[in-house]
């Protein structure tokens, strides 16, 4: 017997080696070719049975081959990406439609669509809404669980701050930046605190300090508080139409989001090893595993938490205000919910889209000086019941630190009267599209409602101030 004698069964690799040696040791035993040529066929038909003896070594390498192989057919993507509708498609960039195409192709995938503001992310593009079967996608939620708006009406004419004091309020009532939190001294208490999914999983235990001492912060980037002017054309809620007083804030889950996120993100792509290399971080947990149930644990507590923190930031201004908010809206914007669609139940990651079912009211933030919306959804089926979550970014970064001029980016601040406190160059409103022209790119999916209008800003600082 040889090597060539083996091959000739459809063995490859190290199985030609394991089969050679086993086949020695049958010659050995008086066996003739035919006879052990016939005992290999059997090992390859059905190896489970061979687990002792001679064979076991062979049979072992074949049933872990045969695993192998199951998981990449489990794992392997659609040749065509199925079809969904694109919202503003003249305002997305390549890499974003390149990107949603990828997860339309997962095994997973049931029904998308790219709403006006997407551009690229890690995995799901920014602006990607992505319906699932009986799974969840880490990254198709996004490191900011939660992420989220906040806006605040009071029953003020817009007038009644002045810039010093709106500055004095920001300063004192919020904080900004990557692992900032509170003094001891200066925290306050709320319920989702004293959640029991906190003792649920070892991770939530090892994170409930850091949660504890950011709940009522905000984050770096895109992360914002800020003092404006409120345009209401028509009564909403009890508010008679007109000129309002108003904060609005931008904020997510903080370091303990993200944690989890980095945490069950590396998990999926363990469990999907074969995953095809475009798709890497589009990994997904089994919602019918330990793992899937204990992701959508964290998810759910993580977007809660986010929701706590504007509750802070506007329980403290409206304390030190002396106002009662008229008008109080919220959304959360990078979270995975179970929605029907087309009368089946699925899982629908909204990864930077805002939820517009009929009637159901949500925000739509420009730039730090550009105008935020609030808006009221129209249950668009083919959008998910989707809005774009913002104006999206038309540059990244990098490129924003390099293309924009200091001197523009300050008299663009100028010419809209916006005082601006941190915030750097990478977030200035030239490194995003026109907010309006995304809005006018989703009438069927939202309708607008009122207006908000930035006056006084807090970021944290970036990479500089201005």
């Amino acid at each position: 017997m040889n090597g060539k004698h083996i091959a000739k069964l459809g063995l490859v690799g190290a199985d030609i080696g394991l089969a050679l040696t086993a086949a020695n040791l049958r010659e050995d035993a008086g066996l003739s070719s035919d006879d052990i040529l016939s005992e290999l066929a059997g090992v390859q038909a059905s190896p489970a049975s061979y687990g002792e003896g001679v064979y076991a070594a062979l049979a072992a390498s074949l049933l872990a081959r045969q695993a192998k192989d199951e998981l990449h057919a489990q794992d392997a993507l659609r040749p065509e990406p199925l079809g969904y509708r694109v919202w503003g498609r003249e305002l997305i960039e390549p890499g974003a439609l390149a990107q949603m195409n990828t997860a339309m192709r997962l095994p997973i995938s049931r029904v998308g669509a790219l709403m006006p503001d997407a551009h690229v992310g890690y995995g799901l593009p920014i602006g990607g809404v992505l319906a699932t079967e009986n799974a969840v996608i880490p990254y198709g939620v996004g490191v900011d669980i939660g992420c989220s708006m906040r806006l605040s009406v009071y029953a003020a004419p817009a007038a009644s701050l002045d810039t010093r004091g709106a500055v004095g309020l920001l300063q004192k009532h919020t904080r900004f930046g990557a692992g900032v939190g509170w003094d001891r001294r200066e925290r306050l208490h709320h319920d989702v605190l004293d959640d029991p999914a906190w003792d649920a999983q070892p991770l939530l235990r090892h994170l409930h300090d850091k949660a504890v001492s950011q709940l009522g912060t905000s984050g770096s980037g895109n992360h914002f508080a800020e003092f404006g002017t409120f345009t209401l054309p028509a009564a909403q809620d009890g508010l008679e139409p007109g000129i309002y007083l108003a904060l609005l804030t931008h904020s997510g889950s903080r370091g303990f989001g993200a944690q989890v996120a980095g945490h069950f993100t590396r998990l999926a792509e363990s469990l999907h090893p074969q995953l095809d290399p475009s798709a890497k971080k589009l990994a997904w947990l089994d919602l019918d595993t330990q793992e899937g149930q204990d992701y959508w644990q964290a998810m759910t507590l993580s977007g809660e938490y986010a929701l706590a923190n504007h509750e802070q930031i506007h329980g403290r201004m409206a304390k030190a205000l002396g106002e009662t908010p008229a008008l109080s809206v919220s959304n959360s914007h990078n979270l995975a919910w179970k929605q029907v669609v087309g009368g089946r139940e699925y899982i629908v990651h909204r990864k930077g889209a805002t939820p517009a079912a009929s009637g159901q009211l949500g925000l739509i933030p420009g730039s730090m000086a550009d105008p935020a919306y609030l808006v009221r959804g129209r249950g668009q089926p083919d959008s998910l019941e989707s809005a774009s979550h913002g104006a999206g970014r038309q540059m990244g970064r990098k490129a924003a630190e390099k293309a924009i001029a200091k001197a523009d980016w300050k008299a663009y601040l100028n010419e809209r009267h916006v005082t601006l406190l941190g915030g750097g160059i990478d977030e200035a409103p030239q490194a995003y599209k026109r907010v309006e022209e995304v809005i006018a790119a989703q009438t069927d999916l939202v309708e607008v409602l009122g207006q908000f209008q930035p006056q006084v800003v807090r970021m944290d600082a970036g990479s500089e101030d201005i």
